[in-house]
């Protein structure tokens, strides 16, 4: 729709969890490091915890994209909102196990440790990754946490990552959950984007869609946009795709705030005080250098596992 007219290749802001419009900013890239240790490792539990939008999934598919050779494993529970028999049943089916195994969990433990065990005999490693993670149940954490005690001597034969919003790290604080929080190696938290951040994450989205951010927007439309969001990703993505039809509509080019205030009162979007960044913070987004993107890669895990 617009692409031409911005001199766009593509529609830069779509909201799916695409590696290529991975944008790093310091936390985003420690949080992406722990999670290619946390896969590659045999080291237990980690967990990766941040508010609703805030980049954990593009991060969880760019960990995985970035893990090379046959030897890796990962199965990747999208949706954890489920029974318990459900529960066996997907991963059962996730890591390649009988139908047996689906249905008894004396038979899923017996062929998971035998598999497990195999596949770490012949130097490969194992991830179990759970995103939304703080819509298991107790008694599902609970199976987590037995997973983790699968091991030899020497060796945790799975990583167990769990991706969670800041409710699941106040559920490990509960005292019932003091096991399963103790078995954590690795923990990192996300936080929303600053202004300068901001403006880099939209430059460099627009960059790899083959667009020049600047000439699109303005300085004060960056700033509209960040009070607007508070800074999240996603709302981000939302408030500019939205923009870029208004201001299409409108040829308006480069974009002002007036059509992103316009656009946040359609969307419903408040901007509160604390939202807005302090005058230290408002310099121009042509000033920002956009943070390269993560390089795209073709090469794949073994098997991922979508559920």
């Amino acid at each position: 729709m617009y692409e031409r007219f911005y001199g766009l290749g593509e529609r830069p802001f779509e909201l799916t969890p695409n590696p290529r419009y991975l944008f790093l900013s310091p936390r985003h890239s420690e949080a992406l490091t722990m999670l290619k240790y946390g896969i590659c490792r045999r080291n237990g539990l980690t967990l990766l915890i941040g508010d609703a939008g805030t980049g954990k999934t593009t991060l969880v598919y760019a960990a995985l994209e970035a893990q090379h050779g046959p030897k890796t494993f990962s199965m990747y529970l999208t949706n954890p909102a489920l029974t318990r028999d459900e529960f066996f049943e997907s991963l059962a089916d996730g890591f390649g196990l009988s139908s047996e195994a689906g249905a008894s969990k004396t038979r899923f433990l017996l062929e998971l440790s035998k598999s497990l065990a195999d596949r770490q005999a012949t130097g490969g490693v194992s991830a179990l990754i759970i995103d939304e993670a703080q819509c298991l149940p107790d008694a599902l954490l609970e199976e987590v946490r037995l997973f983790a005690n699968i091991e030899t001597t020497t060796d945790k034969l799975l990583s167990i990552i769990l991706i969670g919003q800041p409710e699941l790290a106040d559920r490990l604080n509960a005292s019932s959950m003091r096991q399963l929080k103790q078995r954590v190696a690795l923990r990192c938290a996300l936080s929303a984007l600053d202004l300068s951040e901001t403006a880099a994450y939209i430059f460099t989205r627009i960059r790899v869609a083959g667009g020049d951010g600047p000439t699109i927007f303005t300085g004060p439309a960056i700033e509209a946009i960040y009070r607007a969001s508070g800074g999240i990703p996603r709302t981000i993505s939302v408030i500019c795709e939205n923009v870029l039809i208004s201001g299409f509509a409108l040829k308006r080019r480069p974009i002002g705030p007036q059509i992103v205030d316009e656009v946040c009162r359609d969307l419903a979007i408040e901007v509160t005080p604390e939202m807005a960044p302090p005058a230290d913070m408002m310099a121009p987004p042509a000033e920002v250098i956009a943070r390269p993107a993560a390089a795209p890669t073709d090469e794949q895990p073994q098997r991922f596992s979508f559920f």
